[in-house]
């Protein structure tokens, strides 16, 4: 038990703070706006069909968008690489380099047409390190006003000055880099946006960039594996090259961790410079071995039919938001449909209702989306079928009829 203490300042004995009570504060104000977040309990979270505490239900919330992540191709993958050890023992830079991560860099880096890759134990810490590697003091990071956790976090850590600009808003870009007087100007975005499911311009903020000599970096952690030519995501769709690529291996991929694209040059720069990849014990064999499968899988015949699959499935479920009337802000080609509810307690109670129809759309509120913008998040996947989306809209039907979701 935690005991509440005393502190001397000059003559005067100044009771304390308990811990436990500013602690017992802090929840407390979660639970009075309604933002206090609780772990429910999932079971098979990575397949279409979930238990959820205990009830089955067909999830719409997971981010395995080609459904690999309990692929037999990458469990017989981890399996086989146990025999590797269950882990790498320390980081990269002192035992942690082993045979599995050089070949998964050198694969990552052929699949994507890139000079060099890196690998990072995660998507929130390649962010974190590329951004503190390649800014600091004196520069300037302009950055999309809904990019993602990972990358704002990334821009604080660098101790650049931060510019957030409109989101997706090219012209406000153009003019703060026109005005800016830094050192060195970085452009950072998300490519698909997780939490709304757009995309960014991102040939227009690659010309503006180049323009204005500035370090491009494109979080493609939503778009890789799933969207873009053979999968290789929104840059590549539009024939443009960013200075740097973050791409992620635990969503489309079904695996775990993540990577960095760049010139070897820059690579070079973040093997010594990435705090998040210096400072950490690297992935375990196991887990690199199913991502290096996941890149063979996704360019095979297979990884094609999955990303038709997961085509189809978007274009159904946009036609059948079209005709409840419910408000699409994105052309579809995203597996990622918000749908708007506003107020954060009645987001989640939209949830519940869904889940009790066996439906698992998760709630999102701040601080993961701007105030006064909670929302259910569908994400899909390959692997759910034609009944499966039939259930989640005859869901969101009832939602809509009961005056709980806007309709446009």
């Amino acid at each position: 038990m935690i005991e509440s203490r005393k502190r001397v300042c000059g003559s005067a004995t100044v009771p304390a703070m308990s811990p436990a009570r500013f602690i017992s504060d802090e929840l407390g104000q979660l639970d009075a706006l309604g933002l206090r977040r609780r772990m429910r309990a999932i079971d098979g979270a990575q397949d279409r069909v979930v238990l959820v505490d205990g009830t089955r239900v067909v999830s719409f919330s997971s981010n395995n968008y080609l459904g690999l992540a309990n692929h037999p191709a990458l469990r017989d993958a981890a399996s086989t690489a146990l025999s590797d050890g269950t882990g790498a023992g320390a980081s990269r830079l002192i035992v942690g380099n082993m045979r599995a991560h050089r070949e998964l860099e050198q694969c990552l880096a052929r699949f994507f047409d890139a000079p060099s890759a890196l690998v990072f134990n995660s998507g929130y810490q390649a962010n974190l390190g590329v951004l503190q590697a390649l800014a600091g003091r004196g520069d300037e990071i302009f950055s999309d006003a809904l990019n993602h956790a990972s990358i704002i976090d990334g821009c604080r850590l660098s101790r650049a000055a931060v510019t957030v600009y409109p989101h997706g808003d090219v012209d406000a870009l153009a003019r703060g880099l026109s005005a800016s007087t830094a050192r060195r100007r970085i452009v950072v975005s998300d490519s698909v946006f997780s939490m709304d499911g757009d995309i960014a311009p991102v040939a227009d903020i690659g010309a503006l960039a180049a323009a204005h000599d500035a370090v491009w970096i494109l979080d493609e952690a939503h778009a890789v594996g799933a969207l873009g030519p053979g999968g290789r995501g929104i840059a590549a769709a539009a024939g443009v090259r960013p200075d740097v690529v973050v791409g992620t291996l635990g969503k489309a991929f079904g695996s775990f961790g993540a990577f960095a694209l760049a010139e070897r040059p820059v690579i070079e720069l973040l093997i010594n410079r990435a705090r998040s990849f210096v400072f950490t014990t690297a992935l375990p064999p196991p887990v690199v071995a199913a991502s290096t499968a996941a890149l063979q899988h996704l360019g095979s015949t297979k990884g094609k039919q999955l990303r038709r699959k997961l085509r189809r499935n978007i274009e159904r479920l946009r036609a059948g938001l079209a005709k409840l009337a419910i408000c699409q802000q994105h052309p579809g080609i995203t597996p990622i449909f918000p749908v708007h509810i506003g107020d954060d307690r009645e987001a989640m109670a939209c949830a519940d209702a869904l889940l009790a129809r066996g439906v698992y759309a998760q709630g999102i509120r701040p601080p993961t989306v701007p105030a006064g913008t909670a929302r259910l998040r569908i994400a899909l996947m390959a692997t759910h079928t034609a009944e499966d989306i039939e259930l989640l809209l005859a869901g969101l039907g009832e939602l809509v009829a009961a005056g709980k979701v806007p309709t446009a």
